[in-house]
């Protein structure tokens, strides 16, 4: 279809450069020279195979052919280039702003018109029509190049929207099992690493027990206390904290892990740099905490360093390990899972890293991870500057090509007193009108009236010029810049209220200045008559600009609809299926692990040693077994619990996944239960927020005062539209909830924590009458 597109477009322009001319010479019986047949074939066939191959090499095509029917047009007749070397030079123009860069497309059109020009001035020398022809040559490629830009923006965004929505669809599917891989990662991490604690120092108070009877109270005193913390670390499991505010730096969290190892006695040294939050601060801390851990099962008491160290171009993380002490005791042996080493390289390979692992040459062990660095995110420039002073300096020899003909042959000198011809002041004109175009996205009403002041100067450049064209050019050419900013306007508002004023002042202030200029010229209709014509005209081009401006708004306005319709229904259904994950395991948790350390806990206050060595060896077992049932899962599973606020985490990363940076903020004045009705509520209310689309950072703070649970949500502009406070109101209302919201992209909403009765009976009325969202929800 692409080569098909490319070949169909040079082959019209042919044709119609063949009716042209000779057609139309031949038609009034002018029969062509044999020679200037020969000269329009090898003009016309390499440019016409040029312009097929355009997306290619777009500016060596344009090159060509501004060339070529430049060449050309000196000893053909006039009109025998006349289409290759206007909409031809347009289409290479259009290729190159639509394949290459801004800077690129911006330069070629500077060069192109400059090149025309001296071209011009050097063969035939300064001509009256020159400054029109000028304006009008500079107007055309402008056009082009700006609907070549355009273009691509558009191709941009599209490409960026539907890459966006493929990573929504992917994280839809991988979601739920990145949510069972986590909850198992963590359960690993935290059982095993506090319960092997339990087990080595009630191990080695046991042992110890005739020479160091003291050894048996601090070990049960620390089994105890190890439970509370396991209990403590696998609720933070179930629900995970959506914002990492409250958290501790890394380096002080991986310091407090070390300070916890030496706590058992093993002697460890550290150098960690400071590391900032995100995935490798993670993964450190988890290949840190995971290494030092096999270090106490398999050799307690082995000297042991750590290395942690955070560079521009990558972060090495070590943790060497001496060989186990001779007559030492390994009472952690044995209770590995076998899953250490492939969580440890997957924890890597999520952050982007690398890891191995193997033994020394002094018969200890080491594991060694090379992670991102500061300096992997840093984007480096697109395009080396060399190759921009290389772009310069060969469109600067292009531009002056033309004069050195000139210098070398003949030196011709403008006769004084020379008047300033209407195209300078049109040219001038036209490059404000530009100019002012560039600003219509920044300062749209500043833009459009800059555009009609200057549509007003229009009549008075046609009289100091001494004008003698066609009379409905200037009006046209001031209309044309007008009509573009309207346009962008109305698609810019098309799902929105219109602005009818500044249609009607651009009308009235257009039909003043046409008017004008046809009193100037002189005519023998009345003023009526002139004015009449004037305004149908501007009108009707006025009302064609807003039409298509309009049109093209509500095309985009659906297909952006469509697109975040698609991807908030993925994203929910991602944090829907996560979020059962998440229950299914949490429940399993409940009943296994958490009731075995619970017993330990009563044993080491018993003190009872032994016992309590062996139901910490009984909760390591069932947390095995607890992962080894997330693994298979639960097909035949037909509910899905609604999420809550405790899924929030699950949402933010559902939407950074696709490309949108969430921040969630819950303050702990938020009750860790909430009553049902406001807690779904909240989470939906969240979701719809979120929902209404945009790609600028959202930040969502919670937080509870005088019984009032105050939901805070910024940088989400597109919530603000009336159709998505309609649908948060309704979220609210039947709870007595408030709905305010601010023109900075700001909604606030107001739950109280403790609805009436009235409300809590509205909340909750069936699915079927309630608004989607309620109650459990059957999987498809």
């Amino acid at each position: 279809m692409k080569r098909t597109d490319d070949r169909l477009i040079p082959v019209l322009l042919i044709c119609v450069q063949a009716l042209v001319w000779p057609g139309a010479a031949l038609l009034r019986g002018d029969l062509p020279s044999s020679s200037d047949l020969l000269v329009a074939v090898l003009v016309a066939g390499p440019v016409t195979a040029a312009l097929a191959l355009r997306r290619d090499r777009p500016v060596a095509t344009l090159v060509l052919t501004a060339a070529a029917c430049a060449l050309g047009a000196g000893p053909l007749p006039a009109g025998a280039m006349a289409v290759l070397g206007t909409a031809g030079v347009a289409l290479a123009l259009f290729t190159v702003a639509v394949e290459r860069d801004t800077f690129t497309a911006v330069l070629c059109v500077v060069a192109l018109a400059l090149w025309q020009l001296l071209q011009g001035l050097s063969l035939h020398g300064l001509r009256e029509g020159d400054g029109l022809d000028l304006v009008l040559t500079a107007l055309m490629y402008a056009a082009a190049c700006g609907g070549g830009l355009l273009v691509r923006r558009n191709h941009r965004a599209r490409r960026t929207a539907e890459q966006r929505l493929k990573r929504a669809e992917t994280e839809r599917h991988r979601l739920p099992a990145a949510e069972r891989q986590r909850m198992e990662r963590e359960l690993h991490d935290v059982s095993a690493h506090h319960l092997t604690a339990v087990v080595v120092t009630v191990g080695a108070a046991v042992g110890l027990r005739d020479r160091r009877p003291e050894l048996a109270a601090e070990a049960a005193r620390f089994a105890v206390e190890t439970g509370h913390e396991v209990t403590r670390a696998l609720g933070s499991v179930r629900a995970p904290a959506p914002s990492r505010t409250q958290q501790p730096s890394p380096r002080e969290r991986l310091l407090d892990l070390v300070a916890g190892v030496r706590r058992l006695g093993q002697q460890v040294d550290c150098e960690i740099d400071a590391l900032p939050d995100g995935s490798v601060a993670d993964a450190a801390y988890g290949i840190v905490r995971e290494a030092l851990t096999n270090v106490a099962r398999y050799a307690p008491g082995a000297r042991t360093s750590v290395l942690c160290r955070y560079g521009d171009t990558r972060t090495d993380v070590v943790v060497t390990s001496g060989a186990p002490l001779p007559g030492t005791v390994a009472h952690g042996a044995g209770l590995g899972g076998g899953r250490g080493q492939g969580l440890l390289r997957s924890r890597a390979r999520e952050a982007g890293g690398t890891l191995t692992t193997g033994p020394t040459a002094e018969g200890g062990w080491e594991v060694r991870a090379v992670l991102p660095g500061r300096g992997t995110a840093t984007a480096e420039p697109s395009v080396p500057r060399s190759y921009r002073a290389a772009q310069v300096t060969a469109a600067v020899g292009l531009v002056v090509q033309p004069l050195l003909p000139v210098l070398v042959i003949r030196a011709e000198t403008a006769s004084p007193g020379a008047q300033v011809s209407a195209g300078v002041f049109f040219a001038l004109l036209a490059a404000a009108q530009a100019v002012t175009l560039l600003w219509l996205r920044r300062a749209p009403r500043t833009a459009q009236g800059v555009l009609c002041a200057l549509a007003l100067l229009w009549p008075v450049a046609t009289a100091l010029g001494d004008y003698s064209g066609p009379v409905v050019l200037p009006p046209a050419l001031s209309l044309l810049a007008t009509c573009v900013a309207l346009a962008g306007a109305a698609a810019g508002t098309a799902g929105g209220r219109p602005r009818p004023l500044l249609p009607v002042v651009a009308v009235a202030v257009h039909v003043v200045a046409a008017t004008a200029v046809v009193l100037q010229r002189g005519t023998a209709l009345p003023l009526w008559a002139v004015a009449a014509l004037s305004a149908a005209g501007v009108t009707s081009a006025v009302c064609a600009a807003l039409w298509a401006g309009t049109l093209r708004g509500r095309r985009d306005l659906a297909a952006r609809s469509a697109r975040e319709e698609r991807l908030a229904g993925w994203t929910g259904e991602a944090v829907r299926d996560a979020w059962g994950e998440r229950r299914r395991i949490a429940a399993g948790l409940e009943t296994t692990v958490l009731a075995r350390t619970a017993d330990m806990v009563v044993e080491a206050q018993a003190g009872r040693l032994e016992a309590t060595a062996e139901r910490a060896r009984e909760a390591l077992a069932a947390m095995r077994a607890l992962l080894d049932t997330a693994r298979e899962g639960e097909p035949g599973q037909q509910l899905r619990p609604q999420p809550t606020l405790q899924a929030l985490d699950l949402l933010a990363r559902q939407c950074r996944a696709t490309g949108r940076e969430v921040e969630i903020r819950l303050t702990d004045r938020v009750p860790e239960r909430l009553p049902t009705a406001v807690d779904l509520a909240a989470y939906y209310a969240v979701e719809t927020v979120l929902a209404a689309g945009g790609e600028e950072s959202a930040v969502i703070e919670i937080d509870a005062l005088d019984g009032t649970l105050i939901l805070t949500a910024t940088g989400v502009s597109r919530a603000v539209h009336p159709a998505v406070r309609e649908r948060l109101a309704a979220r609210v209302a039947t709870l007595d909830g408030t709905v305010t919201t601010r023109p900075a992209g700001t909604v606030g909403l107001r739950l109280p924590i403790a609805p009436s009765p009235a409300a809590r009976a509205a909340a909750d009325t069936p699915p079927a009458v309630a608004e989607q969202g309620d109650g459990e929800q059957r999987t498809p």
